[in-house]
């Protein structure tokens, strides 16, 4: 049960606070609910395993009140974990915490990726309660060196016990199995020195024992503390392998012949576990490396201009404002804005794209990007943190830290995992004992069951897929920023595109000008640029750059008004001017009679026409295109062929949303809608049952992209938008959507393919360690066989998962 308490907003008197208890209580798990009016807190005792929070709080919320959480976002390295069963006991113990919203731990990644109230529990508080639970919690380590330091030690520590193990565990089995197979001549047969033999394998074993001394204090540690996890099964097995072992030498040694030794089965299995352990800790340093090539991008210091010399700073220390001097070949430490010099600059490591790009005056810089072929000096905008570079690390640490929803029922298994396989080691050894079969042949049973059984493969069957997956997503320049959105992504049925900036280049340019009788085309351009001046729109801002390129003198306004969706009304020369699309005109009673034809022959070479009234008068037509972006159409075939639907939805009348469409291939359009209704437009399709992903890029697209199972913002477009997105194009390039899904698909197969082996090997290892080919006359198991199938098992899940390193998107 989890025990909370959570502040609450909204509540007026003593019947706020009844009826916050009342929707609480009603609430599936939901034991105890308790508002206290005077502090407005909610003091909550549930069941995580049957309502969440979130839950809660959208319970609360629907009655009219709000649950503040102050929330708190921290990533922790965990040591001490040996399987998913740990993972599982680290979460639950956290979520026990009052203030803890959510917990996951990626047994991958050995991370802990939790969100807390700071006003009800600390980072300490974290710490203490995961160290009490037997592990231990270290706030993360964002040096790439000492991180790969400590990976390294730890592959290096775990190949040295191995060694030592296998030296002392090869003349061991040798002593032990050989007599078996191979008639010894009599001065060396065991029956003759069946002491010697006995203190012999003792000797071999002593050393392997001490070795993995680990295992033995990790494993009954958490079985003390009724938290068991698969050390717990290593060290139960070995230990009654050893333990009935030494009762055996002791019968041996007082003159009782007869007795079986299982020396070799207690050294072996530890031997293979610590083998299976180190291929595991190696393969895991794998399936990371796409974060620590972007971790390593970066440049360890920086060229600063202090005065009129250059010195050279460690990264660290660069600040906001400092002019920065990069030379040929040198990597741009910072972001920044170029303010001297021109060069071209590969982007490639952080956006995918393979071509230079060209750089000068006032062009932006990415930091770990690489200076090609002139020295530049720039300005630092952003540091530390803030740069490009440390976003997206961020950015692919978080989504690698999520869980996708797949994983959900692995991790309720892996919960209970441990303890069904000591339960099911004891019943089915002592059935046999009872059954009449010898304490030797239920021995074996019990140790092989222990022993065979593999949580680890469960625990690592989604993390390691989804770190693959999201990390060569980030190589393309895809951003995915969860598990659940790479998960939701393969599902997408149909795709809306916004239009302005998404499909098109964004940057419009006046085409045509068509005049009324009597109006210069010039003193038409000077109007709209004028009307225009104080306008964001990109559309005015062309009109505004059509008339500095002429080199027009625009005039004095006044009592500029903006109306969305419409347009524009100002006060030019005293006459009431307006400048907008023809909804405009009809709503303002002006007669667009004499342009129609016009107007519908720009709207079928999708141009957009811009009428401008004066007085009430219609004085002509500024004709704006927007060209289509070279990929578009490329990108909108290729999720044609995946079976896509695509739609195009834009503020632009239906004649010229229709003429891009019909440029790009689009299915359905939806146009004529203002930004607010973009949102609703996704929702409408989202009724008919369909999985829709929105493509966007501006800030009027954040709510749109919200609304959508999958929001994918183009890497050009606002800070907004990407936040608002569960996809980020860092190129703009509409081809990464469909690489996007085609990745996100390979990466659930994977998932699944690693699920099935997880569960299949453990539904097929447990009954046949059990004794069920027994039953039918067919060999029993050796614990040997057992320790070497599931040091494998966890091994073939990382192998298949590392498979998605050869993802390359279709062309």
């Amino acid at each position: 049960m989890v025990n909370k308490t959570l502040n609450i907003e909204g509540m007026s008197c003593a019947s706020c606070a009844k009826a916050i208890e009342r929707v609480s209580k009603k609430l599936p798990g939901v034991e105890v609910a308790s508002v206290n009016l005077a502090t407005e807190k909610l003091k909550i005792v549930y069941d995580d395993s049957l309502i969440k929070l979130p839950d809660i709080q959208n319970a609360v919320e629907k009655a009219g009140y709000k649950i503040l959480v102050q929330t708190t976002n921290k990533t922790l390295k965990l040591e001490g974990m040996s399987c998913a069963s740990c993972a599982k006991n680290i979460e639950r113990i956290t979520r026990k915490l009052n203030g803890v919203i959510e917990s996951n731990v990626n047994f991958a990644t050995e991370k802990l990726t939790i969100s807390f109230d700071p006003s009800l529990v600390k980072t300490n508080d974290i710490k203490k309660v995961i160290a009490k639970g037997g592990y231990k919690a270290l706030e993360e380590e964002s040096n790439i060196d000492i991180d790969k330091e400590k990976k390294e030690k730890e592959i290096k520590s775990l190949w040295n016990r191995f060694l030592i193990s296998a030296i002392f565990g090869v003349p061991l089995l040798l002593v032990a199995m050989v007599p078996m197979f191979i008639m010894l001549p009599e001065s060396s047969n065991p029956m003759m020195h069946e002491k010697l033999y006995a203190i012999l394998q003792l000797i071999l074993v002593l050393p392997i024992m001490i070795t993995g001394r680990r295992y033995f204090i990790v494993g009954f540690r958490s079985l003390a503390r009724l938290s068991p996890n698969m050390d717990s099964l290593i060290s139960m097995g070995a230990s009654a392998a050893f333990l009935y072992s030494i009762f055996a030498v002791y019968e041996i040694l007082i003159g009782n012949t007869g007795y079986e030794m299982y020396f070799e089965s207690a050294g072996i299995i530890l031997t293979l576990i610590t083998l299976g352990k180190y291929l595991e800790s190696v393969t895991k340093g794998k399936t990371s490396e796409a974060i620590k090539k972007l971790m390593g991008l970066q440049p360890k210091t920086a060229i600063i201009l202090s005065g009129d010399k250059e010195v050279e700073i460690s990264i660290d220390e660069v600040e906001v404002g400092d002019i920065v001097v990069v030379r040929p070949g040198e990597k741009m430490p910072v972001d920044g804005e170029v303010v001297l010099g021109t060069t071209s600059v590969d982007e490639s490591m952080l956006t995918g794209e393979s071509m230079p790009v060209e750089k000068s005056i006032g062009n932006k810089i990415i930091g770990a990007s690489i200076n090609k072929n002139g020295s530049i000096k720039f300005k630092a905008t952003k540091v530390g943190k803030d740069t490009a570079l440390s976003q997206i690390i961020k950015l692919v640490e978080n989504a690698q830290g999520s869980k996708a929803p797949i994983a959900k029922m692995a991790d309720i298994i892996s919960g209970y995992f441990v303890p069904v396989v000591i339960g099911l080691a004891l019943v089915s050894s002592l059935s046999w004992l009872l059954a009449g079969q010898s304490g030797v042949f239920s021995l074996t049973i019990f140790i092989s069951v222990l022993v065979i059984a593999c949580p680890c493969a469960l625990g690592l069957a989604t993390p390691t897929a989804i770190m693959v997956g999201t990390g060569k997503g980030a190589e393309y320049g895809v951003l995915i920023k969860s598990g659940s959105a790479l998960e939701t992504a393969h599902k997408i049925q149909t795709i809306v595109f916004d239009k302005t900036g998404t499909l098109t280049e964004g940057k419009p340019k006046v085409t045509d000008i068509v005049t009324a009788k009597g109006i210069d085309e010039d003193y038409l351009l000077i109007i709209g640029a004028t009307a225009e001046k104080g306008s964001e729109h990109p559309l005015g801002e062309s009109i505004v750059n059509e008339a500095e390129k002429r080199k027009l003198e625009l005039k004095k306004s006044a009592g500029f008004k903006a109306i969305p969706g419409l347009g524009i009304e100002v006060v030019i020369n005293d006459n009431i001017t307006l400048l907008g699309n023809k909804k405009l005109m009809e709503e303002s009673h002006v007669s667009v009679q004499n342009f129609e034809k016009a107007a519908d022959d720009f709207a079928k070479e999708g141009k957009t026409p811009m009428y401008i009234a004066i007085n009430g008068s219609l004085s002509g037509i500024i004709a704006v295109a927007d060209t289509v972006k070279k990929n578009s159409k490329k990108a909108i075939e290729r999720l044609h062929s995946m079976g896509i639907e695509v739609a195009m939805i834009t503020g632009d009348n239906k004649r010229t949303a229709g003429a891009i469409a019909s440029q790009v291939g689009i299915d359905t359009i939806l146009a004529e809608v203002l930004p607010e209704d973009k949102a609703n437009e996704v929702k409408k399709l989202q009724a008919e049952g369909k999985k829709v992903a929105m493509v966007g890029d501006g800030i009027n697209d954040a709510p749109a992209l919200a609304q959508a199972d999958i929001g994918i913002a183009i890497g050009s477009g606002t800070d907004v938008a990407m936040e608002s997105a569960d996809i980020v194009l860092m190129r703009s390039d509409l081809m990464d959507v469909a690489t996007a899904l085609q990745l996100s698909k390979k990466t659930i197969t994977n998932i699944k393919q690693n699920l099935f082996w997880a569960f299949g090997y453990n539904i097929l290892g447990i009954p046949i360690a059990m004794g069920v080919l027994h039953l039918f006359g067919g060999p029993l198991l050796n614990p040997i066989i057992a320790a070497l199938a599931m040091s494998f098992s966890s091994v073939s899940v990382l192998t298949n998962a590392l498979r998605l390193k050869g993802f390359k998107p279709l062309t």
